[in-house]
């Protein structure tokens, strides 16, 4: 999918961070994005942003975390940007902040987390999967869902356990959709973004020092060049944005070298 003109992409968590670096560069590239979030003044000025520059975005004010707010979502974008082609699973939540251990972690909270970082992206799969693979069947191109995740998905980092147990669950779920639905033209890629320069990162980790951290703006830039080379991947990877050209395909717990 060398092509980005014309396609049409929904974000979730599209009004800050990552997700905003998304929409802004997907759009710069003539993609019509429908931008989800909690917060509407931010995400109005994230669609001002896109529109000033010429581009196409509408904003759809909604929690991913919401079982009776998905389907709207969906059906929203639908109408506002076409059948979605791509679906981009950016919202998350680390839950309470300072990080917990485990057993200081309230059932609730981990609910939550699970809501917005897993169960989510399994409701809005299943509301955009089947429109995917009709449109299959019409054209080369069903569609691509990418579901960003983290280190903590695969890495045991202490207090961080509710937010990398809720990606390891996205990892294995983008994982198995490849393997059901790969064969009927849907893609599903899971990237970690590394650390970035986001309020999320600042909330995680205050000490953190801002100038050793990735900008948003220069993840989002791979992350738009691995959509573009989408068909090139193999379906259900796991790639980490800074080296995702080097290390493609996820083996069980490593990663090898495509050949």
């Amino acid at each position: 999918m060398s092509d980005l003109n014309g396609k049409s992409v929904l974000i979730t968590g599209g009004s800050r961070g990552l997700g905003r670096a998304l929409a802004l560069q997907l759009a710069g590239k003539g993609a019509k994005v429908a931008i989800v979030a909690r917060q509407k003044t931010e995400l109005d000025e994230v669609v001002a942003e896109i529109k000033w520059n010429g581009g196409t975005a509408f904003g759809i004010v909604a929690d991913v975390g919401d079982k009776e707010s998905v389907y709207p979502i969906a059906g929203q974008a639908a109408a506002l940007v076409g059948p979605v082609d791509i679906l981009i699973n950016n919202a998350s939540t680390l839950g309470p902040v300072p990080l917990r251990l485990i057993p200081d972690t309230d059932c609730e909270d981990f609910e939550r987390v699970l809501q917005v970082n897993t169960i989510g992206p399994f409701r809005l799969i299943k509301a955009v999967a089947g429109s995917m693979i009709l449109r299959h069947k019409e054209t080369e191109f069903g569609g691509l869902v990418i579901n960003i995740s983290s280190d903590a998905a695969v890495e045991a980092y202490p207090a961080w356990g509710v937010y990398g147990a809720s990606k390891a669950a996205l990892d294995h779920l983008t994982r198995i959709a490849a393997a059901e639905l790969g064969g009927a033209g849907v893609r599903f890629i899971s990237v970690d973004p590394g650390e970035m320069n986001t309020q999320m990162h600042a909330d995680a980790i205050p000490e953190a020092d801002p100038a050793n951290l990735q900008s948003p703006d220069a993840v989002a830039e791979q992350i738009v060049l691995m959509i573009e080379h989408a068909e090139e991947l193999e379906n259900g990877s796991r790639l980490i944005a800074p080296n995702w050209r080097e290390r493609r395909v996820y083996e069980g717990s490593t990663f090898s070298q495509k050949a």
